[in-house]
């Protein structure tokens, strides 16, 4: 399995357990300036997230070409009137006409803001060619590796992978896979099995087994592992589902959790001596943290993780939200009501269904970090508090066995794919980016339902080691 490489650090919780490491005080919670939270998009940046090149304001605009025209016509119109000359009424028509062709290609910004949601004013609003620039705009957070290694594919990998799934996508069993993994996940974990092509594929969490068939789409003579509850072939009596025949199913009455299951016994029994060829996919909801030293004491390397919720969502303690942290570009968050943050994003709140505002993002004590506070696991069915101290030692631990760290971008911007769930504002670049419609539908994307793009949610691929 080859050896790609991610970003910086984050981890999940055991029930409660924290990793401590010495002399490590969390940084206070000072006011973060808004333009130093951008990150660089996927593939080829730098591990660390960090761009180099300088924020520029995103309310600052270029003056348009008329609007310079009209001013100079203004002025000239101004010096005739002075002289008295007779061709005043022909030149009024004229500044006339510039000023409705001026106001034509310059007011595209201006709309009226409604209280209730509209993706239409949300488009009107922020104008269409200024969603890309909109991408991390409140902070990307990725997590931190120890030697900031960074994924061996790059964004033209992506868009090759793209053009070789959309086909395979279309002829899935479950078309209608309504909460479970949409478009954008369904890419990430086919090209990530593909490209480390493993020996052995383990899902914890199988719903109605659409992973199951995307990684056998992947991987089609690779043995499959499922964890689940619930069999997959008990949705069969209502619906579509899907049953793999090269797959072990620990599901049912045969359920056994990840965490309990004898991994060495199950490794002999499939031939498996190198455990670096094993791939794991976690769609289960439980505490990532928790999952991870699972893996680490079982030995496995190389994890997805398909709801990588961000802070202040979601129903358990994310990696996404283990490394949203004052040290770590883009991480960190400020409760006072006045600030830029807050203000940006109660106006957003109004145009993304998953946005967050800071009265949602703040609880007691001005606690942020998990959601309010607190660390979710199991579907939200335990929710405990933690302490910023835990919280801060939760993402040191993980960066001392972090390899890599890389999330999935969204597969096409909002103008593109028309969702309305995610805030750009929180998520890396697009691969194919707003503006860009002849790619989008030559790639076959334009095909697509719209729904199928509303799951993302920063699915992640880390790989990991002893420290």
């Amino acid at each position: 399995m080859s050896s790609p490489t991610p970003k910086g650090s984050s981890s999940s919780q055991s029930n409660t357990p924290t990793h401590r490491h010495p002399n490590h005080s969390a940084p206070s919670m000072l006011e973060r300036a808004l333009s130093s939270r951008r990150v660089n998009s996927h593939g080829e940046d730098d591990g660390d997230g960090s761009d180099g090149g300088g924020d520029e304001s995103k309310t600052k605009k270029q003056q348009h070409i008329l609007f310079r025209v009209t001013n100079r016509a203004s002025n000239y119109l101004s010096r005739m009137a002075g002289s008295g000359s007779s061709y005043l009424p022909c030149v009024v028509i004229a500044m006339f006409i510039f000023l409705a062709f001026s106001f034509l290609f310059t007011s595209r910004g201006f709309v009226c803001i409604s209280s209730t949601y509209s993706p239409v004013s949300r488009s009107g609003f922020f104008g269409f060619d200024g969603l890309e620039s909109d991408f991390g705009a409140l902070g990307v957070p990725w997590c931190r590796s120890k030697h900031g290694k960074t994924v061996e594919w790059t964004s033209k990998d992506l868009l090759k992978g793209l053009e070789e799934f959309v086909p395979i996508y279309e002829t899935r069993p479950i078309k209608n896979n309504l909460y479970g993994m949409g478009f954008d996940h369904s890419f990430g974990l086919w090209f990530i099995a593909r490209w480390l092509k493993p020996d052995l594929m383990i899902e914890s969490g199988a719903f109605k087994g659409h992973s199951t068939w995307v990684l056998r789409q992947a991987m089609p003579d690779t043995p499959i592992i499922s964890l689940s509850p619930r069999h997959p072939e008990k949705y069969l009596k209502k619906g579509p589902a899907y049953v793999d025949g090269n797959c072990t199913y620990y599901a049912g009455k045969d359920f056994v959790d990840f965490g309990s299951v004898d991994w060495p016994k199950v490794m002999k029994k499939h031939g498996i001596a190198d455990l670096n060829r094993v791939l794991i996919f976690f769609d289960d909801h439980q505490n990532e943290l928790k999952r991870i030293e699972q893996a680490l004491k079982a030995g496995f390397r190389h994890l997805v993780f398909e709801d990588n919720y961000d802070t202040g969502t979601g129903d358990h303690y994310s990696l996404r939200q283990i490394c949203d942290q004052f040290y770590i570009r883009g991480g960190g968050h400020s409760c006072f009501k006045d600030s830029d943050e807050a203000r940006i994003r109660s106006r957003r709140k109004k145009f993304w269904e998953k946005a967050v505002d800071i009265e949602e993002l703040c609880g007691p004590g001005e606690a942020w970090w998990g959601v309010r506070g607190y660390m979710r696991d199991n579907f939200n069915h335990s929710n405990k508090p933690i302490s910023y101290a835990q919280h801060f030692q939760n993402s040191r631990f993980i960066e001392s066995i972090l390899d890599i760290y890389w999330e999935l971008p969204p597969v096409a911007g909002p103008s593109l794919t028309h969702q309305t769930r995610y805030d750009p504002a929180r998520a890396s670049s697009p691969i194919v980016e707003d503006g860009r419609y002849g790619l989008f539908k030559r790639l076959g994307l334009a095909n697509l339902d719209n729904s199928v793009f509303n799951g993302y949610t920063q699915m992640v691929y880390l790989q990991i080691s002893e420290q």
